[in-house]
């Protein structure tokens, strides 16, 4: 009974090993995952949510100029 005892312990032992080794293989990988992103995020050429928002706006202003434009060239030409 005793040895059974130890077998069980020593299984325990190796399940709470291998339970700990998988944890520590997940965040390493998490944290290699993260590295590869923001590398790949600091060579490309993106803009920030700011950035974008300004030129939308003016995007925006000069469609409504053109159209405003437009309309005036039309009514010139009648």
């Amino acid at each position: 009974m005793q040895k059974d005892s130890k077998l069980f312990e020593d299984f325990a032992k190796m399940a709470s090993g291998a339970a700990g080794a998988a944890m520590d293989m997940r965040r390493e990988f998490e944290a290699m995952v993260t590295d590869k992103i923001e590398r790949l995020m600091s060579r490309g050429h993106f803009v920030t949510r700011d950035e974008f928002e300004v030129v939308k706006a003016m995007a925006e202003k000069a469609r409504a100029e053109n159209e405003a434009l437009r309309a005036e060239l039309e009514a010139l030409k009648q």
